[in-house]
């Protein structure tokens, strides 16, 4: 294909019916049912608002940190200091399953999908938009039911699980991860959605305390500190005109460390009222996997034990993180190839769990986002028929088949969002057939050899002069082939 038609397919590409035909070829409904629509349209709230088992917090300074695009806000916090050195903290969760009923139309169809998709173009939301962008989002002014993950973090880091309980909720301010993320780490002033509300910005900086705290302690632990280039194709006027890589910031570790810690309470107050759930778990890589991740690290000057180490693993990527900042996260990538992804197992209970080898946590579930996975919607519904004390909703081999299912399609919305983010990359640089590009080998076996650039962020495969090529390896290759339909970029090394 030379540079003139690949310059024609750019202007007749429809990328948004290529989500869709890569929505339907991984096996997700890209569109809700009729009646779906009819049940969102119907739907009325407040059926529940009244209940004894409900606590009034809408009093408590609640705000949510998350993208300034987000809609879909399914969590607040609040914190505040405690005996002994502690600070409290209450993670509020948008209490979905008040809206979206077992069994009901939508929850079918969100059990199919069992995950919002997010294919960079476009969003493909679990649940109908009226339902996750406005009668279940914790959205500012707005009073909310939830579920409250409630938690105390030492001096030291350590966790000490309070309860988990129902709660009227109202969220003082929306922020936004970039501006209180630069204010945290002194690059700018106060956000004003920050300033203009009275304690709010005692309240942010109690809870980038807390979150230092939590991360400190888990990396102590092993927990794995590992930071994936996603490219986020930017679109002016239906067009892709840039790829923006999302980079963390103290706001984002803020979100996710108080998230961690959210699961694994709600795991402990499950284990503790003998139900059994839905674990997520990374096992200790075998000894095949690690001699893998052994080899990178020698080809970086360090010696790694034979056996699997997180403590080891963890320090290494904190040192290469310091000395080697552009080229990490791609040893990032590689890493989590290496190690494989996680997935969703049924636990029985009084029985430990297999573990998350990169959060360095014995028992952790998810349950932060029940109007996107359809994981945390299920262990809403355990958690409630504990508090109401009713009956289970799902038994053991519900709860097997479902976190089978859900691993399945989490790794295929991956799938989805990988090959959305290359036809979007092979779309920008169309016009750049036959340039020497600078690289690093993100994937070599038998299935091929990948190399990511370092600018612009993109992933490809190598295809011819590859031999020898290793994963971690820094290389020059070519773009020689571009196929954006079909998300094909393809390289040849270069000498």
């Amino acid at each position: 294909m030379n540079r003139k038609k690949i310059k024609q397919r750019r202007k007749v590409l429809n990328i948004r019916a290529i989500a869709y035909q890569a929505m339907a070829r991984y096996g997700f409904h890209a569109h809700f049912p009729a009646e779906v629509l009819a049940e969102a349209e119907r739907f009325g709230r407040g059926r529940e608002k009244n209940s004894t088992d409900i606590q009034d917090l809408r009093g408590l300074l609640w705000s949510s940190i998350d993208n300034a695009e987000s809609q879909d806000l399914d969590q607040i916090e609040y914190c505040e200091r405690g005996p002994q050195g502690e600070i409290r903290v209450m993670v509020a969760i948008a209490d979905v399953d008040e809206t979206v009923a077992k069994d009901s139309p939508t929850d079918q169809h969100a059990a199919h999908n069992a995950t919002s998709v997010y294919a960079g173009v476009m969003a493909f939301p679990m649940i109908p938009e009226r339902f996750c962008y406005d009668q279940t989002s914790l959205k500012s002014g707005e009073n909310r039911p939830a579920v409250v993950m409630d938690y105390s973090v030492a001096a030291d880091g350590r966790v000490r699980f309070n309860d988990v309980y129902r709660a009227l909720v109202q969220n003082k301010a929306k922020l936004v991860y970039e501006p209180v993320g630069d204010w945290l780490e002194g690059l700018d002033l106060v956000p004003e959605a920050v300033e203009k509300t009275p304690g709010l910005k005692e309240q942010v900086l109690l809870q980038d305390e807390a979150a230092a705290r939590l991360k400190e302690f888990r990396m102590e632990k092993g927990a794995l500190e590992l930071d994936t280039i996603e490219a986020k194709p930017v679109m002016r006027a239906g067009a892709i005109t840039d790829l923006v890589v999302q980079k963390k910031n103290r706001a984002r570790y803020l979100i996710e460390n108080f998230m961690i810690a959210a699961n694994m309470t709600m795991n402990w107050f499950l284990d503790k009222n003998k139900v059994a759930s839905i674990d997520r778990v990374l096992p200790v890589p075998d000894r095949e996997q690690w001699e893998k991740v052994r080899r990178v690290a020698e080809r970086l000057g360090e010696k790694f034990p034979l056996d699997p180490d997180a403590r080891v693993l963890s320090q290494f990527l904190i040192n290469r993180r310091r000395t080697d900042p552009k080229r990490f996260p791609d040893l990032s990538l590689s890493i989590v190839k290496l190690l494989g992804a996680g997935e969703y197992v049924c636990t029985q209970v009084g029985k430990m769990g297999s573990g998350h080898f990169g959060l360095a946590i014995q028992d952790y579930t998810h349950s932060t986002a029940p109007n996107r996975r359809y994981v945390d919607l299920i262990i809403q519904r355990l958690l409630k028929s504990i508090v109401t004390k009713e009956k289970i909703p799902y038994t053991h081999d519900d709860l097997s088949r479902l976190a089978s299912w859900c691993t399945l399609q989490s790794k295929s919305a991956k799938k989805v969002e990988r090959f959305m983010r290359k036809v979007a990359a092979a779309i920008l640089l169309s016009d750049r057939v036959g340039e020497v590009f600078e690289g690093i080998v993100t994937g070599a076996s038998i299935k091929g050899t990948y190399v990511r650039l370092l600018s612009p962020p993109v992933e490809g495969r190598v295809i011819r002069h590859f031999e020898r090529m290793e994963i971690g390896d820094g290389v020059r290759v070519r773009l020689i082939y571009l196929d954006p339909e079909n998300a094909y970029i393809d390289f040849e090394g270069v000498k």
